[in-house]
């Protein structure tokens, strides 16, 4: 969705104005730290921990940023060792779910020392009240969401390289602080004559952001009407976009996971191989069928076989990490490397992700229509532009509100086991 040109006062304010306080996308270095299945993650940290001093060496890949050498802080909320790598490895950390992309949840291996630029400021305000908003980089003729919002901690990959950038709702843990204007909720309550509260804004803007030549911009609407729709639409993406997780407000919020009326629910038709991974995916749209080389899924629709998100077809490079081909922009795993260290069987565990995965493209797909018209209503009613925003000096943004809030009273470990405070 592109954003339309109106007149001048009306013109949607940027996301980057709406929710300040963002981080750039993970960077790990080495792809070896996540992986779909969470037991080859362990089996890779045994590899690496029982080589010798010249193996480990080049097995971990080192980098500008990390060696073997490297002495850096824990992750917040993770007890990984802090002792240099050169020296013990220590105990496997326990992996962590994680978002790859925009609907691929993974596991990564939660050790800084692992991992170029983790993001310690994510991880420090990352628990069950916070929600991320990850913006989707746009590329030319693709359809699919301009943003998509996760409970799980994003690490903000975009499959075709055009990576944006990830904004939290909340700067403190605990759900506490905002990542919002300031001036923002009020002016929009006193305007709509109802309350705004945090997650009821960040699903209008989940629902009505669109793609502008000088970055993600959402429309606001002054119609009380058209807000409650948006939010309600939005609060649905929501749910979505986290499984189930994030419910929202009020009598009609969906509860529960997502699941598709009875008759329409995806099930297995054919096992997959008790052996091997299927090194193919194909789509039957005459059987509504899901090939994974000898297995078969279905009813699955086109329209989740065709969803698109971050210029690539979902279903494809949600594949591409688990079958035998890679994904965008992946190299194939040199022979010997831990990335070469993968499931020999193609696990349960898969299936059932993928069944939900399935589940949630094609009950995104079904919203599309109600998205396209409400960015029709929003553009043809009256609008709370940028201008005004600037008029009622909520614009613009504080230099305060673009930098992380300090956690004073948290401890966390830091290099070789000394402490400092955040």
């Amino acid at each position: 969705m592109t954003a339309k040109q109106g007149a001048p006062g009306l013109a949607a304010p940027r996301l980057s104005d709406l929710m300040p306080w963002s981080v750039p996308p993970l960077r790990l270095g080495r792809s070896w730290v996540r992986d779909p299945d969470p037991a080859t993650l362990r089996a890779r940290w045994r590899a690496l921990a029982e080589a010798d001093p010249d193996t480990r060496a080049l097995l971990f890949r080192p980098s500008r940023a990390r060696t073997l050498h490297s002495a850096v802080a824990q992750l917040p909320g993770h007890r990984a060792p802090t002792g240099r790598l050169s020296r013990a490895v220590g105990p496997c950390p326990e992996p962590v779910r994680v978002l790859h992309g925009p609907f691929d949840r993974q596991w990564l291996l939660p050790d800084h020392r692992l991992i170029d630029a983790a993001r310690p400021e994510l991880w420090r305000v990352a628990d069950e009240h916070q929600l991320f908003l990850v913006e989707l980089g746009q590329l030319p003729q693709s359809s699919g969401p301009t943003v998509i919002c996760s409970a799980l901690l994003p690490d903000g990959h975009s499959p075709a390289g055009r990576p944006g950038r990830i904004r939290p709702l909340y700067r403190r843990p605990g759900g506490a602080e905002p990542n919002l204007v300031p001036g923002l909720t009020a002016l929009l309550a006193d305007r709509l004559d109802r309350p705004v509260t945090p997650p009821a804004l960040l699903a209008w803007i989940t629902a009505t952001a669109e793609h502008s030549p000088d970055g993600t911009a959402v429309p606001l609407t002054a119609d009380p009407a058209l807000w409650d729709r948006g939010v309600a639409l939005g609060t649905r993406l929501l749910w979505l976009h986290t499984w189930g997780g994030h419910t929202g407000d009020g009598a009609e919020r969906p509860g529960g996971r997502p699941r598709l009326p009875g008759g329409r629910r995806p099930y297995v038709r054919a096992a997959l191989p008790a052996r091997g991974l299927p090194r193919t995916l194909d789509h039957d749209a005459d059987e509504e069928a899901l090939l994974l080389g000898d297995g078969r899924i279905s009813p699955v629709p086109a329209d989740a076989w065709q969803f698109h998100a971050g210029g690539v077809r979902v279903l494809q490079e949600w594949f591409a990490h688990r079958g035998g081909a890679g994904a965008a922009g992946t190299e194939p795993a040199a022979p010997g490397s831990l990335a070469a260290l993968r499931p020999a069987a193609w696990p349960q565990e898969w299936t059932s992700e993928l069944l939900e995965l399935v589940t949630v493209l094609a009950l995104l797909a079904e919203l599309a229509p109600e998205l396209a018209g409400l960015a029709r209503a929003v553009a043809d009613g009256p609008r709370i532009g940028a201008a005004e925003l600037r008029a009622a000096g909520v614009l613009p943004v504080p230099a305060a509100a673009l930098r992380p809030a300090s956690v004073l009273d948290h401890q966390e470990e830091g290099p070789e086991g000394q402490f400092a405070l955040w």
